[in-house]
């Protein structure tokens, strides 16, 4: 019989997660910043893109490809856009100031854009978007990364699974989030199936052949969301972040040379609401628009009509009460690392 999953309060996995990466040589204020990205993405169900990914940053920082200690720097300032280089940063890190540097511009000039070069893993980045919608903004982000997707009509690597979040504000409502990848599913995802010794849905990922795959032992990459496009949109972010700054990544990767070395970018937008339309009208026109979508008959199969990031919400309001679930696989990585840093596991939440 395989172990179940341990439950940890929030707010212990985060000091936790803060600890192991101090420990491993970042200042406490970016440390602090990775674990709360990381434990928000537990705590709306997304952990395919939580702590269960601590174990490889922490072996990234080991071989130099992320930068605990980043010298970010401003490579051009204009009124309404930016261009920053995140010298490897945790991608938490980076794209948080990428983001707080368009929220900025945006409350100058109407619009802000802030294109991050040389980030590393963002983890769930819908926690950026809503950081603009908290503050009365629309905010969108989306990255590129090196090759982990197919490419449409391929049977190797040829794209990265991209993903863009889009967040608005709501008046009683809590902000509307989208947040998906450009494939079918996520590396994470593949990840979170090997610490759960559970199988993969079929039509998500390929093995080093090319050929489909649902064993998340034998899966190397993913298909692209609804084929072409899914792929197209990949290609497309490619270009308006690593190829319009300087920084590209899947032709390297796909070169004669082959430079695979972990890297990304990231593009971040915050839009204004007051520039273009009075905040509280917008906010409960937006109420509106999602009650006009929950008022429609839900399918056979449904209870109910829901909208991006209720979902997510709900799971947030469940594990706050209850704790997050970690796979044995998950809770016994971060055994071995914490353990390698002299870091204590948190408490295990009884019953």
């Amino acid at each position: 019989m395989s172990e179940g999953p341990r439950r940890v309060r929030a707010s212990d996995l985060e000091s936790f997660v803060t600890s192991v990466f101090a420990a491993a040589g970042t200042p406490e204020e970016d440390a602090a910043t990775v674990a709360e990205v990381l434990v928000w993405a537990n705590l709306r169900g997304i952990d395919s893109h939580g702590v269960l990914r601590v174990p490889g940053y922490v072996g990234r920082v080991g071989s130099g490809e992320f930068n605990p200690r980043p010298d970010i720097a401003v490579l051009a300032d204009l009124p309404a856009a930016a261009v920053i280089d995140a010298d490897r940063a945790f991608g938490p890190v980076g794209m948080s100031r990428g983001m707080d540097i368009a929220i900025d511009k945006a409350r100058k000039a109407g619009i802000g854009v802030c294109v991050v070069r040389r980030v590393t893993h963002m983890a769930a980045i819908g926690w950026f978007p809503l950081r603009a919608a908290r503050q009365d903004m629309i905010g969108l982000v989306f990255g590129s990364s090196k090759p982990n997707m197919a490419w449409h009509g391929a049977r190797a690597r040829g794209v990265a699974t991209s993903p863009i979040a889009i967040s608005v504000p709501g008046m009683e409502r809590e902000p509307i989030l989208l947040d998906m990848s450009t494939s079918t599913g996520s590396m994470g995802q593949i990840m979170l199936a090997r610490d759960s010794g559970t199988a993969l849905e079929p039509g998500v990922a390929l093995t080093e052949d090319g050929e489909p795959t649902t064993d998340a032992v034998a899966a190397r990459f993913l298909t692209p969301l609804g084929g072409a496009k899914g792929a197209g949109l990949s290609l497309m972010f490619e270009c308006l972040t690593g190829v319009l700054v300087g920084n590209p990544l899947i032709a390297a990767a796909l070169g004669p040379e082959g430079d695979w070395r972990h890297g990304q970018n990231g593009f971040a937008l915050a839009v204004d609401i007051a520039a273009f339309t009075e905040p509280a009208r917008y906010r409960r026109d937006i109420d509106t628009l999602v009650e006009a979508l929950k008022s429609l008959p839900a399918a056979r199969g449904q209870d109910e009509v829901r909208v991006p990031g209720e979902r997510g919400n709900r799971v947030m309001a469940e594990r706050l009460e209850s704790g997050i679930p970690l796979p044995a696989g998950t809770w016994n990585r971060l055994a071995e690392t914490a353990e390698g840093l002299g870091v204590a596991m948190p408490a295990i939440v009884a019953g």
